[in-house]
């Protein structure tokens, strides 16, 4: 396993991180607790989630799953970089107007102490906002952050779906105030979203935030079985973008097979190659899946296939403002 630090943190994450947004809704827990141990078998070290996951009136599972294989104990909890989220609702049927989505204090003070029960921990290393809420001032939402620092309930916080000027903006007043501010943006970013390389992905390196992208296979556009049509697969279950993206699919497909790679490796190099991306988030829903992804680490992509990879699927054109304007 390969680590590298998170943004202008000393904290060390695996170039890997695990996302567990499928445990509960698509992975039955005994799954999940043989996914995560494998995990840290190979040596990652960074698990995502978030409070939301499980959805609507399941709102919390995920975390729950996570906090019982906690509980087995072994040097479960003590060898996880730790990252979950807060913004979302946590159920469908709101006990007042505070407990709608949003980024207020009172909702990250009641739904931090909420992600902490059920992880079955006393503290959590990455805390990310899960959206902005610009609603809500930086002066409140530093305020409860840092709180929550100085209690010892968090180490860091992340942003996540931010804009780049969301970033400048919060980086700024952070400043202001003497606090090391945000260290990782979690965004969606792959070879089929290349958007963010205009304003976030400059932000972010500039202002000292380690990009997590999420959905690094597009939803498994970009994995091996896209244009199998495989009953069941993630791609299979959307005709319309595999259509929509065929052509180049194509090209990709057989670009994977000149070298000898399934698509889905390849994917998660390229990202793996940018020096602004600290780890992409992958999502196994099975061990094998798990598995597979490991094997990214080992690939090795010279100028030549990059260069093949921008033409089957362009980028904004590098930077902003040099990609629109002179």
């Amino acid at each position: 396993m390969q680590y590298t630090k998170l943004g202008k943190s000393g904290l060390k994450v695996s170039r890997l991180c695990l996302g567990t947004m499928n445990f509960g809704p698509i992975t039955d827990e005994k799954e999940a607790f043989r996914i995560m141990d494998a995990a840290l078998d190979a040596g990652v070290n960074f698990f995502d989630t978030a409070n939301i996951y499980g959805w609507g009136e399941n709102s919390g599972l995920t975390e729950t799953i996570i906090g019982r294989w906690f509980k087995l104990g072994g040097g479960r909890r003590e060898k996880v970089v730790l990252a979950t989220k807060v913004y979302g609702a946590m159920s469908d049927k709101l006990d007042g107007p505070n407990d709608e989505s949003g980024l207020s204090s009172y909702i990250i003070r009641r739904h931090l102490e909420g992600s902490l029960q059920r992880l079955q921990t006393d503290h959590i290393e990455l805390y990310q906002m899960h959206h902005v809420d610009r609603t809500v001032s930086w002066d409140e939402l530093w305020g409860a952050f840092e709180l929550a620092v100085n209690q010892g309930k968090i180490g860091y916080v992340g942003s996540s779906n931010f804009a780049g000027w969301d970033i400048a903006v919060a980086q700024q007043e952070a400043k202001a105030r003497g606090f090391l501010g945000l260290v990782s943006e979690q965004h969606k970013y792959s070879l089929t979203c290349r958007l963010p390389e205009l304003e976030v992905l400059p932000a972010s390196q500039n202002l000292g935030l380690g990009v997590i992208p999420w959905s690094p296979l597009d939803g498994g556009l970009l994995g091996r079985n896209a244009l199998k049509k495989i009953e069941g697969s993630r791609s299979g279950g959307n005709p319309e973008r595999v259509e929509q993206y065929k052509h180049q699919l194509e090209q990709f497909a057989d670009l994977s097979r000149d070298l000898g790679e399934p698509q889905d490796n390849i994917a998660l190099a390229w990202l793996l190659a940018n020096p602004a991306v600290t780890a992409p988030i992958i999502g196994p829903r099975t061990l094998e899946q798990l598995e597979s992804a490991l094997r990214c680490l080992e690939v090795v992509l010279d100028e030549s296939v990059l260069k093949r990879l921008d033409e089957i699927f362009p980028g904004p054109g590098g930077a902003a403002p040099n990609a629109y304007a002179w």
